[in-house]
């Protein structure tokens, strides 16, 4: 990997990894994309290695604010959801799969977006996990449902809920990506070089997350969320 490929990741998981740290939801929308177009070797597993200590720092910050009611519901919806992603993740090639996490990225943003506010019941919460388990198994991308069944949610229960329902979804996904063989010891060597710019990201979200206007934040993870996509779309 080029020098210059290292540096533009690590700008990527800088900025995602602020991101998420200070809404709840984006890493994997921000940094999937860019994975997809300079290093899509790398994809699933990089990208959930990194959020491995983004979310359980997420967690511990914000504890006070778990929900884990609902969150017991997505993480069983979630254990379903892993093998299919598993299958879809063997059976594409690169430009399909390229093709699915342009389309699944531009659709979730939109319906994030422009979804009314409501308040989720039990299969919403069973949904949204299922949904995640594919989608971020498959292509590291598993936000958005989430996001969508906690959108409404005070900030500090959707971020600390949301970062659970990560971490041990993203546990279950690399334990099943290992196993099925489709785990390689260069993804984790990038991870690791990766992890300043994460670490970078986490300290920068606990100085502004209190105060960050989320709204326009929000705004912008959708704005280039759909950008990225797009583009992936064009490549593949």
């Amino acid at each position: 990997m080029s020098h210059t490929t290292l540096v533009l990741l690590s700008v990527t998981v800088l900025l995602a990894a602020f991101v998420q740290g200070s809404i709840g939801v984006g890493f994997a929308l921000i940094a999937a994309p860019v994975f997809g177009l300079i290093a899509p070797e790398q994809l699933p597993v990089c990208v959930l290695l990194l959020m491995l200590p983004l979310n359980l720092y997420v967690v511990w910050r914000e504890r006070s604010g778990l929900d884990l009611h609902s969150g017991s519901w997505i993480i069983a919806g979630r254990v379903v959801g892993t093998f299919a992603g598993l299958w879809v993740l063997v059976e594409l090639s690169t430009s399909y799969m390229n093709v699915l996490i342009g389309v699944s990225t531009i659709v979730a943003t939109v319906a994030t977006l422009l979804l009314p506010a409501f308040k989720p019941v039990r299969s919403a919460y069973l949904l949204a996990g299922l949904v995640t388990g594919v989608t971020e198994t498959a292509t590291g991308i598993g936000g958005p449902p989430l996001a969508l069944v906690y959108q409404h949610h005070p900030p500090p229960v959707m971020r600390s809920t949301i970062a659970l329902c990560f971490f041990i979804g993203e546990m279950i996904s690399l334990v099943s990506l290992w196993y099925a063989g489709l785990t390689e010891l260069t993804q984790l060597t990038l991870a690791l070089k990766l992890m300043p710019a994460l670490f970078a990201g986490a300290v920068l979200s606990r100085v502004v997350h209190h105060r960050i206007d989320s709204r326009a934040l929000r705004i912008f993870v959708m704005c280039f969320s759909i950008v990225s996509g797009l583009i992936l779309l064009l490549r593949a």
